[in-house]
């Protein structure tokens, strides 16, 4: 018995490290998907298949299934959160619009697909997000110019859409060399907000309307303000992704073959796959995702640590940067990491130098104010989880008994004393023995 136990750990050690997926991954692996119906399950296959084959692991259920909860005992059960859902009124279960922005602002991720039958509860959710869907529900993004060709001509809402965020960490390396197809709802993003990026917009020929309906007013929505696919990192590095097309993801675009209005080029198959794919992993943490440790400082010289320093000490200061590769950590290589010694604003601001292997160093000489210090590294990238350290030392005036004997800068001020001593005694030589 104990040997069989014994070897059925051992396969099961061995299982997880080839899978790749280390202890400390962040990637998130256990996944809800809320559907309207069990058919989106099949004719979206190949977008949950590509999902699992990445290794995650997808559980289904209906958007109004009364036994869905996203966590149990105060821990949560699900590291991420899919919603193919647009028309749903109401979740099922414990789940509604608060759980699921909780969900977000506790650091798990969230994609939600919308379309012209996106309900005023998802319409809710991504408002709390940053965006905000055309107001009128039966708009669509129409492009009398950008509209992908077909056997009828249509209303133009079946659109093609090239305009995409120029980050290879969001994107990916490879160049999307196929067009998009897109047929849905727009919306807008405050561009105020940085925490909310323009993934794929529409043409600047493009507007959001009824396309049933004649024009009386001008449109809200125009040209490239449209965005069509949105993502969104909040400031505890979650991340949600907001598309205005649940078709975009269907095994039909996927598949499709591609032509843009005009353009004698047309694509066997547009690249909705190849985008959805490298969006999901970002939004999921396989690409972007940064961690720092062994973060260290010490005096010139030394290796140990100091609870404190000295005004014009020389210091060093190092820390490791890695960037997870979607199977293991690898060192992270930038040029444009900082490194403040702060104290109601930073009296010193350093790039650090890099070894190319993680290690990010300096060194600097504290400045001759004395009080409490911190060493601040506040990185933020486009596409990268962004970096917070701080570290808090106090420094130290000089003691009485570390002063230098003789300053140079202070000869004049001796001389003046000297002066003074040697004139006072001559005067008084002067009017006590001179009549």
């Amino acid at each position: 018995m104990f040997r069989r136990l014994t070897f059925t750990l051992i396969l099961s050690s061995i299982a997880i490290l080839c899978s790749g997926f280390s202890p400390e991954s962040p990637t998130s692996r256990r996944v809800l998907v809320l559907l309207d119906d069990f058919s989106i399950k099949s004719s979206h296959s190949l977008y949950f298949k590509a999902l699992e084959n990445r290794g995650f692991n997808l559980e289904f259920r209906l958007a109004d299934d009364p036994k869905i909860a996203l966590q149990r005992h105060g821990q949560y059960l699900y590291d991420a959160l899919i919603l193919f859902s647009p028309s749903i009124d109401r979740f099922g279960g414990s789940v509604d619009a608060a759980s699921i922005l909780d969900f977000v602002d506790s650091g798990h991720d969230l994609i939600l697909a919308a379309d012209a039958s996106a309900s005023d509860l998802i319409r809710e959710i991504v408002t709390e997000c940053g965006v905000d869907f055309d107001e009128d529900p039966a708009a669509l993004v129409i492009d009398h110019m950008s509209y992908a060709v077909s056997d009828t001509e249509g209303d133009h809402t079946l659109i093609v859409a090239t305009d995409f965020i120029q980050s290879e960490v969001i994107l990916g390396s490879k160049a999307i060399e196929a067009p998009i197809l897109f047929q849905g709802i727009g919306h807008s993003v405050n561009p105020a907000n940085n925490l909310v990026l323009k993934v794929l917009s529409a043409s600047s020929a493009a507007y959001s309307a009824n396309p049933k309906s004649k024009l009386s007013n001008p449109p809200a929505l125009t040209g490239s303000a449209i965005s069509l696919v949105s993502v969104i990192q909040a400031r505890n590095n979650a991340r949600v992704l907001i598309a205005g097309s649940l078709s975009m993801f269907s095994n039909r675009f996927f598949r499709s073959g591609v032509q843009k209005a005009g353009s004698p080029t047309k694509h066997d198959k547009s690249g909705n796959e190849q985008f959805l794919t490298e969006i999901s992993k970002w939004v999921f943490h396989e690409r972007g995702h940064l961690k720092a440790m062994n973060v260290t400082h010490h005096k010139v010289g030394e290796v140990d640590e100091p609870s404190i320093y000295r005004i014009t000490d020389d210091l060093e200061y190092s820390v490791e940067i890695y960037e997870w590769s979607g199977t293991s950590w690898v060192p992270y290589v930038a040029d444009d990491v900082q490194l403040q010694f702060y104290m109601m604003s930073p009296y010193v601001l350093k790039t650090l130098s890099t070894n190319q292997q993680g290690v990010y160093h300096t060194s600097f000489k504290v400045p001759d104010v004395y009080g409490v210090f911190q060493f601040k590294v506040e990185y933020q990238r486009l596409g990268y989880t962004s970096l917070s350290l701080s570290k808090q030392i106090p420094v130290r005036p000089f003691k009485h008994n570390e002063y230098e004997r003789f300053i140079t800068a202070a000869f004049p001020y001796y001389g003046a004393s000297f002066s003074m001593m040697v004139g006072f005694f001559i005067f008084s030589l002067a009017f006590l023995y001179n009549k």
